[in-house]
C-alpha cells in the first residue's frame, strides 16, 4: 500500500477484561464537546475520531460498516505475530497482569503500565515508527514478581526478548552491511534465513511461473523444513494464522450479504475466496474488482498489504480500514483525479517515463469507520491501492483521504509549536491561514497523481526487485516531489483547488522545516533515520537544499541563537523539486540501484547530530508528544428503543485494548 502518514491508565487499573468499553461512552457530540485527546505517555498521544455521516447511512448500510468492521478486527492478532515471533505470548502476559494484578501500584507499576500502553501502540515490542526494540523503564525483577503475583508462567525466552536489548533491537533492518534479514525482528522469515537465499528461492520460482505478475511473496512467511530448503507457510483459512482468518471470512460473507450492490459483491467474495485458498491470481482479481466497484457510500480495506515491514518488501502487513464516503469533500477533492492527464503530461519527468494515458485514477475523502492490523492505532492520513503496478496501469487505482482523521490531528494539535519553530510572524500566519489547506492539497496530489504517475521501462522488474530494500523510501520520496512540485502550479488555482499560490508557500514552508529539522523529534539521540517517510522526507528536503546553496535558495538562519529554516526563494525552489522528481523517476523506471542506494544513504540516514540536540530541547519544552494515534468507534448491534446499529465513543485506551484481548484473541 502506498500511505501517507501524518507527521506531525495511570489512574487505575480495571479489575477485569468482560467489560466492553463501549458502555461507557457517549453518543457523537458537537467538536466543541467532544473530548479529542485522551493521554499522552512516552512519546505517544491518544486521541479520538468521531464518524460524521454514520447516521445518514439506511440500516442495511450500517449493518454492511459493522460486519466490516469486525472481519477487519478480527485480524487483530495477525500483525503481533507478523511484527515478531513472541508478540503474542509477551502481550498475553502483560494483559494477564493488567487484569489480574491486586498488588501495591508504585513508580515500577507506572512504568510497567506506560510499557504496555506502548506495547497495544506499537502492536509488540519495537516502535511502530523507529523500529528499535521499546526499553522497559522497569527491571526484569520487578516484572517476574509481576508474574508470580498473577500465577502466570512466561517463558524464560520471552523476557530475553524484552530486556535483552542486544537481542533482535531492530524490527526492520534497511542496512544492507547488516544483513536485511538476519539483523530484523520481522516475523516475516525463520530467525536462520538469509538475505540470499531468499533471492535465490524467487529468482527459482519466478523464472518457472506461468504469471509473473502476481505479488509474489506477499502472503506467506518462508520456513526451512526438515531437509534444511526453504518454502512458504501460507497465511490462509486452512493455513497459518487460519483460526483467525476463518473469523475474518464468517464476518466477510456477512458483509457480502448485505453489500451495496454486485460489484461490491463480487469484490468481497473474491476477497473471501483469496482467504480460503491463497492464491495470489485470486488477490489480483479481487484487486481488479475492487478498483472497478466505484459506486456505494461504503469502502474498505481488508489484505495483507502494507509491504514496509518487510524488508525485501515482499510480505504484506495485515490491516484493515472501513469507510464511509464524505460526500461534499470527495466532490470537491475529485477535480484532482478529472486532471490527472494533465499533471502527468505537465510533469518535469521524461518523456518516455510518462504514461500516455493515465486511468481510472478515483479519490474521495472518506470517513473512517474502524481500524485494525497496520493501520491502527496508529493511523496514515491518505491511502492509494492497489500497489500491483500492472493494475494501477490497466485498470487504475483507488486514492482516498481519511478526513474524519486528518479532522481529530488537527482539532487536537498541540499550542506553540509554529511560534517555535517559524521565526517570521508573515510565514507563520501564512501557515496558520492556509495549511490545512495545503496539507489537504499534498495529500491528494501525492496519493492521486503522485504514486500513479510516471512508468517504468520496458523489460525492467518491478521496484522491489530491482530497487530493492530501498523501493518504499523512493517511492514516497516521489509521490512527494509530484505533489511538492504541482502544489504551485497556477493550474490548481485555475481549478478551484487553492485559492491561490499562497497555499503552495505555506506548503514549501511547512514541508522544508519538517524535512530538515522538526521530524528529527522523533528520534532519539544518536538515532539514523530508519523508517521509509521520514527518510523520504530529508532526501527530499536536503538535496534541494545542497542544490540550491549557490544561489541562496533555502538557508538555516539563527536568531536569539535558535536555528530555524528559511526559503529565500520558492519559484527555484520549485524547479529544484521538478529536478529531484525527474531524478528519482529515472532510478524507478531503469532500475537504477546504485543511484537510488547513494541518493538513500547520501541524504535519507544521517542526522546533524547538533541540529538533532538542539530540535529536541526546543520541542521538550512544548510537551507536546511526537507520536498520536486512536481509540476506535465502537460500532454494535442496537438494543431495544435504539437505532439498528449504534456508533459509540470510547474513552479509554486501556480499556479498548483489554476488551480487543478477550473478544479478538484468535491465534494461540
Amino acid at each position: 500500500m502506498k500511505k501517507l502518514l501524518l507527521i506531525a491508565l495511570a489512574g487505575g487499573l480495571i479489575t477485569a477484561c468482560n467489560t466492553n468499553p463501549a458502555e461507557q461512552a457517549g453518543s457523537e457530540k458537537t467538536a466543541d464537546e467532544f473530548v479529542w485527546q485522551t493521554e499522552q505517555f512516552a512519546d505517544i498521544k491518544i486521541l479520538r475520531y468521531q464518524v460524521p455521516g454514520f447516521d445518514r447511512l439506511s440500516d442495511q448500510q450500517k449493518e454492511l460498516v459493522y460486519y466490516l468492521t469486525e472481519a477487519g478486527m478480527a485480524g487483530r492478532d495477525i500483525i503481533y505475530d507478523q511484527n515478531y515471533r513472541y508478540n503474542l505470548d509477551i502481550r498475553r502476559a502483560l494483559e494477564h497482569i493488567v487484569a489480574n494484578y491486586q498488588g501495591e501500584k508504585g513508580a515500577e507499576w507506572d512504568a510497567f503500565m506506560v510499557y504496555t500502553k506502548r506495547v497495544w501502540f506499537s502492536n509488540g515490542i519495537h516502535h511502530h515508527y523507529s523500529m528499535s526494540k521499546i526499553t522497559p523503564e522497569f527491571s526484569q525483577t520487578y516484572f517476574q514478581s509481576l508474574l508470580n503475583a498473577t500465577e502466570y508462567n512466561l517463558d524464560p525466552k520471552n523476557q530475553v526478548a524484552m530486556f535483552d536489548q542486544e537481542v533482535d533491537n531492530k524490527k526492520v533492518n534497511l542496512d544492507p552491511n547488516k544483513g536485511l534479514l538476519l539483523a530484523s525482528a520481522t516475523n516475516f522469515y525463520d530467525p536462520e534465513v538469509t538475505e540470499s537465499e531468499v533471492d535465490a528461492f524467487y529468482a527459482g520460482m519466478m523464472a518457472s511461473a506461468e504469471n509473473k505478475s502476481v505479488s509474489f511473496g506477499l502472503n506467506s512467511k518462508i520456513v526451512k523444513n526438515e531437509e534444511g530448503q526453504l518454502e512458504e507457510s501460507v497465511w490462509k483459512i486452512d493455513g497459518m494464522y487460519g483460526p483467525a482468518i476463518e473469523q475474518i471470512v464468517y464476518w466477510l460473507e456477512k458483509a457480502a450479504n448485505v453489500a451495496e450492490n454486485e460489484a461490491q459483491e463480487k469484490a468481497l467474495r473474491l476477497l473471501i475466496e483469496y482467504y480460503k485458498t491463497g492464491d495470489l491470481e485470486t488477490w489480483d482479481e479481487y484487486n481488479v474488482a475492487w478498483v472497478e466497484a466505484t459506486e456505494g457510500d461504503i469502502d474498505y480495506i481488508n489484505g495483507f498489504i502494507e509491504v514496509y515491514n518487510d524488508p525485501k518488501g515482499y510480505r504484506g502487513s495485515y490491516e484493515s480500514i472501513v469507510e464511509i464516503n464524505d460526500f461534499d469533500a470527495s466532490e470537491r477533492m475529485a477535480v484532482v483525479a478529472e486532471n490527472a492527464q494533465y499533471f502527468e503530461d505537465n510533469s518535469t519527468i521524461m518523456d518516455e517515463h510518462k504514461k500516455a494515458n493515465v486511468v481510472g485514477v478515483s479519490y474521495k475523502v472518506v470517513n473512517v469507520a474502524g481500524e485494525s492490523g497496520d493501520a491502527a492505532p496508529s493511523t496514515p492520513i491518505g491511502v492509494n491501492l492497489p500497489n500491483a503496478n500492472w493494475i494501477r496501469a490497466q485498470h487504475g487505482s483507488k486514492s482516498v483521504s481519511l478526513g474524519n482523521i486528518v479532522g481529530a490531528y488537527e482539532a487536537a494539535a498541540g499550542k506553540g509549536f509554529l511560534e517555535e519553530f517559524v521565526y517570521e510572524e508573515e510565514k507563520r500566519e501564512r501557515i496558520k491561514e492556509y495549511g490545512k489547506l495545503g496539507s489537504k492539497m499534498h495529500t491528494a496530489l501525492h496519493e492521486v497523481i503522485g504514486h500513479a504517475s510516471g512508468q517504468l521501462n520496458e523489460g525492467i522488474g518491478t521496484p522491489k526487485e530491482t530497487l530493492k530494500n530501498y523501493a518504499s523510501t523512493l517511492e514516497e520520496a516521489r509521490a512527494d516531489l509530484v505533489a511538492l512540485y504541482f502544489i504551485m502550479d497556477p493550474k490548481m488555482v485555475e481549478l478551484g483547488l487553492m485559492p491561490s499560490l499562497d497555499v503552495g508557500f505555506a506548503e514549501y514552508d511547512s514541508y522544508m522545516m519538517n524535512g530538515l529539522m522538526t521530524q528529527l523529534r522523533r528520534l532519539e539521540e544518536g538515532d539514523v533515520l530508519e523508517e521509509a517517510h521520514m527518510r523520504n522526507r530529508q532526501i527530499n528536503a536536503s538535496w534541494v537544499f545542497e542544490k540550491g546553496q549557490a544561489n541562496n535558495v533555502v538557508s538555516y538562519d539563527l536568531h536569539d541563537g535558535k536555528t530555524y529554516v528559511t526559503i529565500n526563494d520558492y519559484e527555484a525552489l520549485r524547479g529544484l523539486f521538478g529536478d529531484l522528481l525527474r531524478e528519482i523517476q529515472r532510478i524507478k523506471s531503469e532500475g537504477d540501484y546504485e543511484a537510488g542506494r547513494a541518493l538513500v544513504e547520501n541524504y535519507g540516514v544521517q542526522v546533524n547530530t547538533e541540529l538533532h540536540a538542539e530540535v529536541l530541547k526546543r520541542a521538550e519544552a512544548l510537551n507536546s508528544a511526537p507520536y498520536s494515534g486512536f481509540i476506535n468507534p465502537v460500532i454494535r448491534p442496537g438494543g431495544e428503543g435504539e437505532d439498528a446499529y449504534v456508533v459509540e465513543y470510547p474513552m479509554d485506551f486501556t480499556e479498548q485494548m483489554m476488551y480487543y484481548a478477550e473478544k479478538y484473541s484468535f491465534l494461540k
